[in-house]
């Protein structure tokens, strides 16, 4: 595609990428490379965990904390792994009230949404909180579950998948984002229990294959992989029915091997010819703001990218 056709049909939207804030807040840690001010955005991006054990307090002084970025839309997933059930519903009021609004949040279900901004940009993302189960974390499903693939993109994968699927919301494949709170097994999923991501939506992600995937969870994958599924499958079945097991190592070029530290405040390009091929591959951004200790000590991602012109 010609730059002026691009120019025509996209607009370059900036979006700010977090996960995993865990009570966060800017006055608390004031040396974390998330600081005050933060450079401005047209999405803010939430992938989970934005306490850590829920709580009416501590939602109210994330949605604060939110307040003080400034971004056109801001998009939540913000379930927490041990939220207590009883206190669900009163979390879910806080986060779609006045607080929220005067906030700028918007607080997303599972499924499928679709924004235009003011620009006149537009996309499609998709949403899930469930995360394979382990301990009592909430939102949680067994490995055998399928939640992201339909029954009949579940046989496709034939002998190999032992697995069922209980999707009530499969991820579609004309969407541009997929937010999740966890991660793919094998891409930025590799933690002390190993590569802890999702098998059942690492095939959903290679059979959509979105301009963008966002998650956190394991903090320990906080970074950036460029992933070219022509690359990634050949090495998958080179590897074996066990998946692909590798680091984390911060931003991978599958297709030139070239890593590269995150260059928060400024913008990493992913744009038509500039590493994003649609069908061929995918920016996973694991937006883990905590490490592993449950310090803030990684930096957002802010990524630019192409969407399509509504109209």
């Amino acid at each position: 595609m010609s730059t002026s056709s691009t120019s025509t049909t996209t607009i370059p939207t900036t979006f700010l990428i977090i996960s995993d804030t865990h009570n966060f807040t800017f006055a608390s840690s004031p040396i974390s490379p998330f600081h005050l001010p933060t450079p401005h955005a047209d999405v803010l991006l939430h992938s989970g965990d934005l306490t850590s054990v829920g709580g009416i307090p501590s939602f109210r002084k994330a949605l604060t904390m939110l307040a003080s970025i400034p971004a056109e839309l801001k998009l939540l997933d913000t379930e927490d792994d041990r939220e207590d059930p009883e206190d669900h519903a009163k979390a879910i009021d806080i986060m779609t009230g006045e607080l929220a609004k005067q906030a700028g949040v918007t607080y997303l279900i599972e499924g499928t949404h679709e924004f235009t901004l003011a620009s006149g940009a537009t996309f499609k993302i998709y949403v899930s909180p469930y995360t394979p189960a382990y301990g009592d974390w909430a939102f949680a499903y067994t490995r055998s579950e399928d939640r992201f693939n339909a029954p009949a993109d579940v046989e496709k994968n034939g002998s190999k998948s032992k697995s069922k699927s209980i999707a009530i919301n499969p991820i579609p494949e004309d969407v541009d984002i997929v937010m999740t709170h966890g991660p793919a097994k094998g891409i930025l999923d590799l933690c002390a229990n190993g590569n802890v991501g999702c098998a059942h939506l690492l095939a959903a992600i290679k059979r959509v294959k979105p301009m963008v995937h966002c998650f956190g969870h394991v903090h320990e994958g906080s970074g950036v992989e460029v992933v070219d599924w022509k690359v990634f499958e050949k090495k998958e079945k080179a590897e074996g029915d066990g998946g692909v097991e590798r680091k984390n190592e911060g931003v991978h070029r599958a297709f030139e091997m070239e890593w590269v530290e995150n260059p928060y405040p400024r913008v990493w390009e992913w744009r038509v010819g500039r590493g994003w091929r649609r069908g061929e591959t995918t920016l996973a951004v694991n937006g883990s703001v905590m490490d592993g200790g449950y310090r803030a000590s990684n930096a957002p991602w802010r990524v630019v990218v192409d969407l399509r012109r509504a109209g």
